[in-house]
């Protein structure tokens, strides 16, 4: 790897972070240790986005309700076994964001909903 390809500390946020070897990185600021492709995984893992069965979920995915979502200021609960289609995964707490006929555009945690 070229120096110019050398990320940045996650600890402290350093620019002058170096390597030891091939696959491990050092601070001389405040003496973290990492391996880049290994942060790099786990970054990518952090990502997916499971389903209540645990099947990861993607952009443009069908899937339905498993149980009765309460809706604050609507007269009536989303039933379990709604089929919610084209679903947009997001960053956040309610990471799907879908248009659900009869209520409109929402949010959805995905423990609540499995794969169809």
């Amino acid at each position: 790897m070229s120096e110019n390809s050398i990320p940045p500390c996650p600890a402290c946020h350093s620019i002058y972070a170096y390597f030891l070897n091939d696959s491990l990185c050092a601070c001389p600021e405040c003496g973290h240790e990492w391996s880049p492709s290994a942060e790099q995984a786990a970054e990518k893992e952090a990502t997916r986005v499971l389903d209540a069965n645990g099947n990861e979920l993607h952009d443009g995915d069908t899937v339905i309700v498993v149980k009765d979502l309460p809706v604050k200021g609507a007269p009536k609960a989303i039933k379990a076994g709604t089929k919610v289609k084209n679903i947009r995964l997001t960053e956040g707490e309610h990471n799907i964001h879908c248009k659900i006929d009869g209520f409109g555009a929402m949010g959805l945690k995905s423990e609540f909903v499995r794969k169809a």
